[in-house]
């Protein structure tokens, strides 16, 4: 059930239903920074989304200091950051980033990344989104991240990044 309060739409429980392979849930779609989401799921207690990755493309270090966050790679190889480490994950492999993890990914690959993304409690990742989408200014990018329980990392804090 849905109900609204103010600007924003408060999920209730999950609403039942399927997301076909080639949908959004919402019809709910954004462009951020060259990558290509597509809402897969979303409720209070979790969103998911799947995240289409042209080579060359990433999200610098980060930090989500309320939410879990995990990738469950479908195609291609991430180069991923995880609390001071640099690993990668191929099709198949889930990468796990629990809150406060410092991490990161990037696509460093010949071949375009497609994972699907999910978070924990879902926290207003949704709404991040919504006001990322089709921005193109990386500093205003960190701003609004802030503002919605994304915390990005200083430019140089990690090495390699």
């Amino acid at each position: 059930m849905e109900m609204q309060q103010g600007t924003e739409i408060v999920l209730g429980d999950l609403p039942k239903g399927i997301t076909l392979a080639s949908e959004a849930m919402g019809n709910k779609t954004w462009n951020v920074l060259g990558h290509t989401y597509l809402a897969k799921v979303e409720s209070a207690s979790s969103f998911a989304w799947l995240s289409l990755d042209p080579t060359g493309t990433g999200v610098p270090p980060h930090v989500h200091p309320t939410q879990d966050e995990h990738i469950y790679v479908m195609e291609g190889v991430y180069t991923l950051y995880l609390d001071g480490e640099w690993t990668t994950a191929g099709p198949g492999d889930t990468v796990r980033m629990p809150k406060g993890l410092p991490h990161a990914y990037y696509n460093k690959g010949e071949t375009p990344g497609k994972s699907l993304f999910w978070v924990s409690p879902a926290g207003r990742l949704s709404q991040l989104f919504d006001q990322l989408h089709n921005l193109d200014d990386p500093e205003e990018v960190v701003r609004r991240s802030a503002l919605h329980d994304v915390d990005f990392l200083p430019p140089g804090a990690v090495p390699g990044a």
